[in-house]
């Protein structure tokens, strides 16, 4: 196998420390180009808001404000809206689940006559840009065909088209493909369908890409803004997100930032959590065998 540095080159005394100053200044642009911008909003919400405004801006606070979280909390009543945020993410992961491994599952192991084809068109949404969908879903949320029932101001506005996600059956789809059919086979032969099936043999060995797609809804539905801008026109109701964004003109800018910080937290811990599950998920449905 040819490379641009032979192994020979590598071993010697001269190629292993060029090869340490090298991943190591590498590693140090990456950290750093990751971490600079946590580092710096978290200082910023510590500064005063004239310090925060001024330029050029200072790196280190010139007087540390760490009351500030507290007065965010407070006063942008953020534990309310935490709790709607947290319904509507709670609940667009939920429908995400029940609506697309059983798609998944079906177009990868029953495979209906013209799956395919259902597969293509689902891919096909993919091509079409967010903002060119935003009409048609909301005028489907506001007058919900068959029920006749307008949605909007309620959580399910959001659950439902979340639900319909080709991205994530698709993943799915392919992490299906690779669990031997001998498996399902086997279930059917002892009298398994294919509810108890899924229920039984597939989900417990799917757990990785089951947590990558729990976090791509989660993630999503938290910082998604345009469309509980839409949806949710009652204050009340608002999502963290659009709630920032309608306070910003009259917010300290450091308040501000404070929220914003404290509304990005969970999200953080929440990868830092399952960043081992979400790699081995990323990377379970590439490998065949």
């Amino acid at each position: 196998m040819r490379t641009l540095v032979s192994p020979g080159a590598l071993r010697s005394p001269r190629g292993k420390v060029v090869y340490g100053v090298v991943f190591a200044c590498t590693l140090a642009v990456f950290v750093l180009a990751f971490m600079f911008p946590l580092y710096w909003v978290i200082t910023g919400a510590m500064k005063s808001p004239q310090e925060l405004a001024q330029t050029p801006a200072t790196l280190v606070p010139h007087e540390w404000h760490p009351e500030t979280f507290a007065d965010a909390w407070d006063q942008l009543s953020l534990g309310k809206y935490f709790l709607n945020t947290l319904v509507v993410a709670g609940g667009a992961w939920l429908a995400q689940l029940a609506i697309d491994v059983p798609a998944a599952f079906a177009l990868s192991k029953l495979r209906p006559k013209f799956g395919n084809v259902v597969l293509g068109l689902m891919l096909a949404t993919l091509m079409l840009p967010a903002t060119a969908l935003l009409v048609p879903t909301y005028v489907t949320v506001t007058d919900l065909p068959l029920l006749h029932l307008n949605l909007i101001n309620s959580p399910t506005a959001v659950w439902l088209p979340a639900a319909a996600n080709a991205f994530n059956i698709y993943l799915l789809k392919r992490f299906f493909d690779q669990i031997p059919d001998e498996l399902i086979e086997a279930a059917r032969i002892d009298g398994a369908g294919p509810v108890r099936t899924l229920w039984r043999i597939i989900l417990p060995i799917s757990r990785p890409i089951l947590a990558v797609v729990s976090i791509l809804a989660v993630v999503t539905a938290w910082k998604d803004f345009i469309w509980p801008l839409l949806v949710f026109p009652d204050t009340e109701k608002q999502t963290l997100s659009v709630m920032l964004q309608r306070v910003a003109i009259d917010m300290p800018l450091n308040v501000l930032v404070a929220g914003m910080v404290l509304a990005s937290l969970p999200m953080v811990a929440l990868f830092l959590a399952f960043q081992r599950q979400i790699l081995a998920g990323l990377t379970a449905g590439s490998i065949k065998g």
